[in-house]
């Protein structure tokens, strides 16, 4: 049976604008969680793309940093690299010095990876606190409010790679993963069915490398063990790009706001 998700794609101009555009994304779904259920509960990704969004969501001179009610925020992982919380490749260190360390973020509210663990003790470590935070029971996931993921240049996302074994488990929430073509190539993910839970989950990507991969996800022919990004088709049906203009290249030009809409059917 094909399922349906419909894409919409913002495409800015420049990444300065990119990265004020996603502090607003996460801010105005932040609060919007908190005014319907209470709290907010987040899983956000590495790379580069989100750290100067970071950096706006701490800086005291910009609107976002007011606008969030963090003693009502919950922060957790996509995925994480298993080397410790210091190592300069640590997703969880990059976040904790360029956001959790300058706002008031409750320290209990931070659900860390621990990457320094051996993969399948932090794999399963991390599933045990998520399980215990959402009071989870058997085949239960838990809902994400918000998700962000990036995409490399091969078309993986989060710590899912092509042809990977963590693109085949559908029962975990978390797995460890062996990526032999990564440099740190041992991983800890969420898995891709817990991704496709979240209320809502957008992609942040920038930079003319990545606009072969995001061509080629959003508009080529369905193969996730070679593009696992394409595994992720929330079960909302709707899906958000945020995007540069080197990184959309390869999609159909965006209307008169910067916003396309593709019917993606598989």
């Amino acid at each position: 049976m094909s399922k349906k998700t419909r894409v919409e794609y913002r495409v800015f101009e420049q990444q300065d604008a990119l990265s004020h555009a996603t502090a607003d994304y996460f801010a105005q779904h932040i609060r919007a969680a908190v005014a319907a259920r209470g709290i907010a509960r987040i899983a956000i990704s590495g790379g580069g793309s989100p750290k100067p969004v970071f950096e706006l969501l701490a800086d005291p001179h910009q609107p976002y940093r007011e606008a969030i009610p963090w003693d009502r925020l919950w922060v957790f992982w996509v995925d994480e690299r298993c080397v410790p919380p210091d190592n300069a490749d640590s997703n969880y260190g990059s976040a904790r010095e360029l956001l959790l360390e300058r706002v008031p973020l409750h320290p209990d509210h931070v659900t860390r990876i621990e990457g320094e663990l051996e993969p399948e003790e932090a794999a399963a470590r991390y599933e045990t606190a998520i399980r215990a935070h959402y009071r989870l029971e058997g085949a239960e996931v838990p809902i994400f409010d918000l998700i962000q993921l990036g995409m490399g240049d091969d078309g993986h996302t989060a710590s899912l790679f092509p042809h990977t074994q963590a693109l085949h488990e559908l029962g975990r929430i978390a797995v460890a993963n062996f990526v032999p073509q990564q440099k740190q190539n041992h991983r800890v993910t969420l898995t891709w069915p817990v991704i496709n839970a979240a209320r809502d989950v957008f992609f942040l990507i920038e930079g003319s490398a990545k606009a072969d991969p995001v061509g080629r996800v959003l508009t080529g022919t369905y193969d996730p063990e070679t593009l696992p990004s394409q595994l992720i088709q929330p079960q909302n049906g709707r899906l958000v790009f945020l995007l540069d203009r080197a990184a959309a290249a390869h999609l159909p030009a965006p209307g008169a706001q910067g916003i396309g809409i593709l019917e993606i059917e598989r």
